[in-house]
């Protein structure tokens, strides 16, 4: 199990690289170049430069969060094939470099979906919260707006700008969009660029949609263990993956994850572990890492990744804002590094027990 935490490079993050190096077990990061838009060649040399940005603060580049899937390719219009051969093109850039680990998604229009932003808790800091109710009473422009403007001045992934601004015509070109044709789309794209991955031992990890339902009656494919397995059936080959997200899966609390972990075993490269405290139906908060501060068993989680021969890539997903940190919300420093340190010790405790019998 290698531990990590997500940071977003250079000019985009508020959390530096040698805060991160401090935090105890966390050995590398998972990044991105968060300014290339779906769709187009990530350049070789941006890889190299960030690779070795990472490495001279004494950390590894385990992995990327995201490569980006264009609208192009999940929708399927003439421009898909195009975008895979880029697709495909930023792959092999990745994998020369020995980059083998990239977390993606295929939701449509939003990457992940929250209704505020900046929800105080009794404990003072402030969490990501959703409520459906909020949303039903709402159109899509609006809260994409509402939700920009409350990003604290960051970019936020899945909420770039430059393509939300045309959020109505977004919709039009997805009114066709169901969940058969999403779902073809994704195994289409996954066998584009099957070679590429084999020939690198690149793992594709999918992520879980966020939250684990339909949102603005656009479609959901990958919302639990019926739809996981079913894609991991479609294109049964080790690249193709699952990326493990707590937080995604567990939005609805039908999803038991400790049997998804199961399920999926062998096929989890990349693993979010976080918590949430569910409030009622479709209504929920994040919460601190720790079991006891939400509706999850981390414990649980983590001991069913451990005793299923996990030894992919971890990291704390989205914390509290504490402290008075400014910085991208669920992206702070303090309550992530507090959440590396209590997954590292429930693995810790796991692992000596196990050897122990």
């Amino acid at each position: 199990m290698k531990m990590t935490l997500r940071w977003y490079g250079p000019g985009f993050d508020s959390v530096t690289l040698e805060q991160i190096r401090q935090i105890p077990g966390v050995s590398g990061v998972i990044s991105t170049l968060y300014d290339i838009p779906a769709g187009e060649e990530w350049p070789e040399e941006r890889v190299v430069e960030l690779k070795s940005i990472v490495e001279k603060a004494g950390l590894k580049l385990e992995g990327i969060e995201s490569v980006n899937v264009s609208d192009a390719i999940k929708i399927g219009t003439k421009e898909r094939d195009r975008h895979i051969d880029n697709y495909i093109k930023s792959l092999e850039a990745l994998g020369k470099h020995g980059i083998d680990m990239v977390c993606y998604n295929f939701m449509p229009v939003f990457d992940w979906t929250r209704t505020d932003l900046a929800k105080v808790r009794p404990d003072g800091g402030t969490v990501l919260a959703y409520d459906q109710k909020v949303v039903d009473k709402i159109d899509p422009q609006t809260f994409f707006d509402q939700t920009t403007s409350s990003s604290n001045g960051f970019v936020m992934p899945g909420w770039e700008p430059e393509r939300l601004k045309k959020v109505k015509e977004l919709f039009e070109a997805y009114k066709d969009v169901d969940e058969e044709k999403l779902f073809n789309n994704l195994v289409y794209f996954l066998e584009a660029i099957g070679p590429v991955c084999e020939k690198y031992g690149i793992k594709m990890g999918i992520h879980p949609d966020d939250p684990a339902w339909p949102v603005f009656n656009l479609p959901r494919i990958i919302t639990g263990k019926e739809k996981i397995l079913k894609l991991l059936k479609a294109v049964d080959k080790p690249y193709n993956g699952i990326t493990f997200c707590m937080g995604s899966l567990g939005s609805n609390p039908n999803n038991d994850l400790v049997d998804i972990i199961k399920a999926c075993k062998g096929r989890i490269p990349f693993a979010h572990v976080r918590n949430l405290h569910h409030f009622g139906n479709g209504v929920f908060e994040e919460a601190a890492h720790l079991s006891a501060d939400g509706s999850f068993d981390l414990y649980e989680a983590v001991k069913a990744l451990h005793n299923t021969g996990f030894d992919g890539i971890i990291r704390p997903d989205h914390g509290r804002t504490i402290w008075g940190e400014k910085c991208m919300p669920g992206y702070g420093l303090y309550d992530r590094a507090l959440g590396a340190e209590y997954i590292l010790g429930l693995w810790e405790a796991i692992d000596k027990a196990a050897k122990r019998g």
